[in-house]
């Protein structure tokens, strides 16, 4: 009896420490004062921004494009296809904006079965600039954006990268997924980055053209199915980092069905399993429920309070609670249940990424396979 009270006792402990570390670590990095100049100074940009339908707030998304304070870099918008509900948007800011270096591309290269690569490639091939930018088109990208990617190249450094943080949710399954990305997503991401394991995040990543066109140019991407598990391992390959930025860029979720969600989570995990296995499995282990029902047990087992394990609950739930409000991310009186409703599908969506490999994206039927280019 007494070896299970320390050993639910012992886990409770060490998932805390873990825990608190997992929050310290991404708080110190994301509340750091921004440095004044970066190694490059401000060396010219090309922003490439993949469009595909007409997302949450996205005229905010897109007009934030032309407001970067910045002194120079061109943006080009890429559309795949020419019926796309989104080109009568981006017409319409490019002729609110004569002034800007921007232009709109319409047409699809299949170097993949990605089709959001695939729509990057003729933006890439037709960047004017040495450094890149592939930026989603459903963030808000702040005037300071460009300089806060490049504040934190240094020699050793193969890409940057920025995760999302959501925000402006407008139904209870767009909060859920607040929960998903921001408490755990962006806090688990910092943390690898943190311990120097850090990994890229699609929805902003600053390359170099030179590094990825010896490396297979972006074509190359096309190597896994989630162009971001390609980036990583193509930058640790070439014996360099993926750093990421002080920052989390803005992305309004808008109204978002259970449906929706849970598809959207489903898919990354089954990309996440079959690009990075070992560190999927781990998953399995993270989430603040069961080191709660554990420290409960621990107690009533050692003959003290049952519930000191909702007590060790409210401890957990209240470090991410803090953690959001420090950060200034997105988070309501609800935020906590949608914590706890995560972790407790947690499981169920570990299962899911182990049960098969098909996913939708954007009405593309896909299946996530590694070294699916070659």
């Amino acid at each position: 009896m007494n070896s299970l009270i320390w050993l639910f006792a012992g886990i409770g402990a060490v998932a805390a420490a873990i825990h608190l570390t997992s929050i310290a670590l991404p708080v110190f990095k994301l509340r750091r004062k921004p440095v004044a100049n970066s190694m490059f100074g401000t060396p010219p940009v090309t922003i490439v921004r993949p469009v595909c339908g007409v997302d949450a707030d996205a005229e905010a998304t897109l007009r934030s494009t032309f407001h970067l304070a910045y002194p120079r870099y061109e943006i080009i918008f890429c559309v795949a296809q020419p019926n796309d509900p989104a080109i009568a948007l981006l017409r319409s800011l490019l002729a609110q904006y004569p002034q800007a270096e921007a232009r709109l591309l319409i047409g699809d290269d299949a170097v993949s079965e990605n089709p959001k690569l695939n729509n990057c490639v003729k933006g890439w091939l037709g960047a004017k600039h040495e450094w890149i930018v592939l930026s989603d088109s459903n963030v808000i990208l702040p005037q300071d954006y460009l300089q806060r990617m490049f504040e934190v190249w240094d020699e050793e450094t193969g890409l940057v990268c920025a995760p999302p943080v959501g925000a402006a949710p407008q139904s209870i399954p767009a909060e859920f997924e607040c929960a998903f990305l921001n408490e755990y997503q962006a806090r688990w991401q910092y943390f690898a980055d943190a311990i120097g394991a850090g990994f890229a995040q699609g929805k902003s990543m600053l390359w170099r053209r030179d590094l990825l066109d010896a490396n297979g140019g972006i074509a190359a991407l096309g190597a896994e199915t989630a162009e971001d598990a390609a980036s990583t391992k193509i930058v640790r390959n070439a014996g360099l980092v993926v750093r990421l930025a002080d920052s989390c860029f803005v992305q309004p979720l808008g109204n978002r069905g259970v449906k929706e969600v849970w598809a959207r989570q489903v898919r990354w995990a089954r990309l996440r399993r079959v690009s990075f296995p070992l560190c999927f499995a781990l998953e399995i282990f993270s989430g603040g429920v069961w080191p709660s029902v554990m420290v409960g047990i621990a107690a009533n087992l050692a003959g003290l309070p049952w519930w000191l394990g909702i007590a060790f609950a409210g401890f957990w739930y209240g470090a991410e609670a803090l953690m959001a409000r420090f950060l200034g991310w997105h988070w309501t009186w609800r935020s906590p249940l949608m914590g706890i409703l995560r972790d407790l599908l947690l499981p169920a969506l570990w299962f899911e990424g182990w049960r098969g490999r098909s996913f939708q994206w954007r009405g593309n039927a896909m299946e996530a396979a590694p070294n699916s280019a070659g």
